[in-house]
């Protein structure tokens, strides 16, 4: 079985999906992706909690738990690591490896690199078989400043990868891909930014896409709204409701996946984003 470390190829990046809930991990999964992860937004939101705050703890372990014995590798957005005590980020790590994760998302939302480099080895200490996905917001909430110096010192913390959301000029992403030579690159697939491919070309080996299903999902229910209120048929694709209900059965997974694919892509109306 291929693990999630293998799974960071250069030439054949990750496309790492992400989910908000039980229903959209498995409806993701039905698509035949091998790893899922979880964006910290759709979970606040959908708990009417702040994101970036330290404020969905317990839901993002609630989560991993219904997610962590599916059959998909699951990765954890965990914000910062809910805490600015390494030792409390560390024991957080330990519990979402217990209930079966095998990777983390932990940002450091341009706080002290220092002390980011300390949540990253108490995690490695606690729970070393956690692929450690590093991020730094130099490019998310900053103007890039500092880049280089944070993700090196990510890197000697023992980071498996290196997350650079908010990036999108592929000159600069492939000098980081030939100065951090060794280590995954991630980087945010944006719709304005570099295709797919282009960043399989550039040398990515990890395109997240963070909150965007969560917020596409939100916006077609309000287009949907939309067109029934102007006496329009809605658009899209939609699973039938005896889908999603077996979602949340022991074999949903399995049974649902051909008959997801087809509700996909047969509704007779575009599947197309818009």
């Amino acid at each position: 079985m291929t693990t999630f470390t293998e799974l960071h190829r250069a030439g054949d990046p990750l496309l790492l999906p992400t989910a908000w809930d039980h229903a959209s991990a498995r409806l993701i999964a039905a698509q035949g992706f091998a790893a899922i992860g979880t964006t910290s937004l759709g979970v606040a939101a959908a708990a009417g909690l702040p994101d970036g705050a330290a404020a969905t703890r317990e839901e993002t372990l609630r989560l991993a738990l219904a997610l962590g014995t599916e059959p998909f590798l699951l990765s954890v957005d965990a914000e910062g690591g809910f805490g600015d005590d390494p030792e409390e980020v560390g024991e957080f790590a330990r519990e979402l490896a217990a209930v079966g994760a095998v990777g983390i998302n932990l940002e450091d939302g341009l706080g002290s690199a220092a002390r980011h480099a300390e949540k990253i080895a108490a995690v490695k200490a606690a729970a070393p078989g956690l692929f450690v996905n590093a991020r730094t917001d130099t490019y998310w909430l900053g103007d890039g400043e500092g880049t280089r110096s944070r993700m090196e010192a990510y890197r000697e913390a023992g980071a498996d990868g290196l997350f650079v959301p908010g990036l999108t000029d592929p000159a600069e992403i492939a000098a980081l891909v030939r100065d951090f030579d060794g280590i995954p690159l991630n980087v945010l697939y944006t719709p304005d930014g570099p295709a797919v491919a282009h960043l399989a070309d550039l040398g990515v080996r990890r395109i997240s896409l963070g909150s965007l299903l969560y917020r596409r999902a939100l916006g077609a229910a309000v287009d949907a709204l939309a067109d029934i209120r102007a006496g329009r048929r809605p658009g899209g694709s939609a699973p039938s409701y005896g889908e999603v209900r077996a979602l949340s059965g022991q074999s949903g997974a399995g049974a649902s996946k051909s008959s997801m694919s087809r509700s996909a892509n047969a509704t007779g109306c575009s599947s197309a984003p818009r």
